[in-house]
C-alpha cells in the first residue's frame, strides 16, 4: 500500500494512486471534467464536485475503499444511479464518491423460496425481467424503475405504484451484505423474513448511506397474479377524486396501486407521450390497479367503478390486457419527465398525509400556489397518501429557486400538520434535513444520532445528510432564500 503522509487532503494525486492500487486504474475517476458528471443526483439544484470517484465491482473492493477512507479520515458518499430526488448522494467538499454502478450482477435466483440475490447496481426493472419467465415479479416499482438501482432503493427505502398493497422496499429486503464505515463486512438479516434478534436489516434500509453500503441484497419476489385490471376514472374536481380514494379504501378493497393526477399533469403527459387515454378537460384522473384471482378482480372492478361514479366520475373505463394496461400507466410513469414540458425547471416534494385529509390538503396546496404565484402540478400515490407536488419555476430567474424551496417547505409543514410525514420514499438527504424538527422532538433526533454514531463514529459516511444543522436548508449550496409576500416565512 502506498504510504500517505499526515495531510492527505492536500495531495489528491497520491490518494488517487492509493485507490488505483486496490481497485485498478480504470476504476478511479479524477479528471475535473469527468467529475462534473457526479456533482449532483436527481436534485440538480444542489451541486458539489467530489474530489475523487471510485467504481468498485465487488464487496471486497468496496471494503478496501472504505478502509482507505477511514484510515485517512476522508468523508465518503455512496452513489448508485444518481436518480435520488432529495440530495442523498450529493457530494461534500473534499470527499470520495463510492459509485456502485458497475456492481450489476444478479447473483442468484431461487424460485422455490421466492428470492433473488443482486448487487446494488442492478437496475430495479431488471429484477422483474430476470424472474418473469418463472412467473414472478419484484413489487417495489418507483417511477424511475427503468434507471434507478436497487442499492439506491435500499438506501432511500423507495416506494412506487404497487407499494399500496405490497409495501415499500423494506418489506421486500430479506438480507444484506454490508460494508460498515470502518470497512468491516457484516451480514444482516438472512434468507427468510423475520429473522430472530434485532431488526438490523430494517435499520439499514432507509438509512441513506449514513451507516454503510449494501453490496449484496437478498430480495423477496412475488408470484405473478392470475388476473390484473386497471380502472381509469376522470372527475370534474380533484376533491371528488380524493373522496373516491377514501371510499375505495374504506370499502375494504386494497388495490395493487391507486394513483391520481391533476389537470396540469394530465395535459403535460398528453402533450409529451400522447396516450390518448386521459381526457384533457378533466380536473383529475384516478388510476386503480386491481390484482388477484380472476373472480376477485372482476368483482372489485365492478365495486371500484360504482364507487367512482357515486363520487361524480364522468367516465370509467378499464383494461385487462397487458398492452392496454401499459398504455394507461404510460402517462403516470412519465409524469415527472413531462413536467419539463410545462416549465424550464420544477421542484418536487415528497410528503405523506392520511388519506382522509387528501381533499383538504390539496385545497391548501392550491391556495399556496395562488399566494406564491407558482403553479403546482399534483401527481401522487393517492392510495397511501404520498404526495408529489411539482412546483414549476425558472432557475434562470434569480431568486426563484429559493422561493420555490420555501413553497416546498410549506407543503411539508402542511403534511405534518395533517398528521403525515415529510417523506414517503425520496428520503431526507440534504434537501429536507432542516424540516426534521417539524416531525421529531430533540430527544427523538438525539436518539437517532446515537444509533448513527454507534455505527459511524467518525461521521465519514455520507456526512451532512438527514439530520438538521445550525445552517438552514440549502444555505451551503446557495444563498438563503429572500422573503416575499403571501407565503409564510420559516
Amino acid at each position: 500500500m502506498l504510504s500517505l503522509k499526515s495531510s492527505p487532503k492536500n495531495n489528491w494525486k497520491r490518494i488517487a494512486k492509493a485507490f488505483e492500487e486496490i481497485l485498478g486504474k480504470n476504476s478511479v475517476v479524477r479528471r475535473k471534467e469527468e467529475l462534473l458528471t457526479y456533482e449532483c443526483d436527481g436534485l440538480a439544484s444542489y451541486r458539489q464536485k467530489p474530489a475523487l470517484v471510485v467504481l468498485p465491482r465487488t464487496t471486497e473492493q468496496v471494503a478496501e475503499a472504505v478502509k482507505l477512507c477511514d484510515r485517512y479520515n476522508l468523508p465518503w458518499i455512496a452513489r448508485g444511479a444518481g436518480t435520488g430526488l432529495s440530495g442523498g448522494a450529493l457530494p461534500v467538499e473534499d470527499c470520495v464518491l463510492i459509485v456502485t454502478a458497475l456492481m450489476r450482477k444478479i447473483l442468484h435466483i431461487d424460485y422455490e423460496n421466492q428470492r433473488v440475490v443482486v448487487q446494488p447496481g442492478v437496475i430495479n426493472n431488471w429484477v422483474t425481467q430476470a424472474v418473469s419467465g418463472g412467473g414472478f415479479y419484484y413489487a417495489p416499482d418507483p417511477s424511475s424503475q427503468i434507471i434507478c438501482s436497487i442499492g439506491g432503493n435500499v438506501a432511500e427505502n423507495s416506494g412506487g405504484v404497487h407499494c399500496l398493497k405490497y409495501g415499500v422496499t423494506t418489506n421486500h429486503v430479506l438480507g444484506l451484505t454490508v460494508v460498515l464505515p470502518d470497512g468491516s463486512i457484516s451480514q444482516l438479516g438472512g434468507e427468510i423474513p423475520e429473522m430472530p434478534g434485532y431488526d438490523l436489516t430494517g435499520l439499514f434500509v432507509g438509512s441513506e448511506g449514513t451507516i454503510g453500503i449494501a453490496t449484496e441484497i437478498t430480495l423477496k419476489i412475488l408470484k405473478t397474479p392470475e388476473a390484473i385490471c386497471v380502472v381509469l376514472a376522470d372527475f370534474t374536481s380533484i376533491e371528488a377524486a380524493g373522496s373516491a380514494v377514501e371510499d375505495i379504501t374504506s370499502s375494504g378493497i386494497i388495490p395493487a396501486g391507486m394513483e391520481m393526477m391533476d389537470n396540469l399533469s394530465i395535459n403535460a403527459v398528453e402533450d409529451v407521450v400522447a396516450t390518448g387515454c386521459y381526457p384533457r378537460d378533466a380536473e383529475a384522473i384516478l388510476l386503480v390497479e386491481l390484482d388477484g384471482l380472476d373472480v376477485e378482480v372482476a368483482e372489485n372492478k365492478r365495486r371500484v367503478a360504482e364507487i367512482c361514479r357515486q363520487n361524480g366520475a364522468r367516465n370509467v373505463t378499464s383494461a385487462r390486457d397487458a398492452e392496454t394496461r401499459a398504455k394507461l400507466w404510460k402517462g403516470r410513469k412519465a409524469a415527472f419527465a413531462a413536467a419539463g414540458h410545462m416549465s424550464p425547471d420544477y421542484y418536487v416534494q415528497d410528503g405523506v398525509i392520511p388519506r382522509t385529509q387528501l381533499a383538504g390538503v390539496l385545497k391548501e396546496i392550491e391556495a399556496l400556489s395562488q399566494r406564491s404565484g407558482y403553479k403546482i402540478a399534483n401527481v401522487f400515490h393517492a392510495g397511501d397518501g404520498n404526495l408529489h407536488p411539482l412546483v414549476l419555476y425558472d432557475n434562470a430567474v434569480e431568486g426563484q429557486l429559493e422561493e420555490v424551496e420555501e413553497v416546498g417547505g410549506e407543503i411539508l409543514k402542511l403534511c405534518v400538520k395533517a398528521g403525515g410525514s415529510i417523506s414517503g420514499e425520496h428520503g431526507i438527504g440534504a434537501d429536507k434535513r432542516c424540516y426534521m424538527p417539524e416531525m421529531f422532538t430533540d430527544a427523538d433526533l438525539e436518539t437517532m444520532k446515537w444509533v448513527r454514531d454507534a455505527l459511524n463514529p467518525k461521521g465519514l459516511a455520507n456526512p451532512g445528510k438527514i439530520f438538521p444543522t445550525p445552517r438552514t436548508c440549502g444555505e451551503g449550496v446557495h444563498p438563503k432564500a429572500k422573503a416575499y409576500p403571501g407565503v409564510p416565512q420559516f
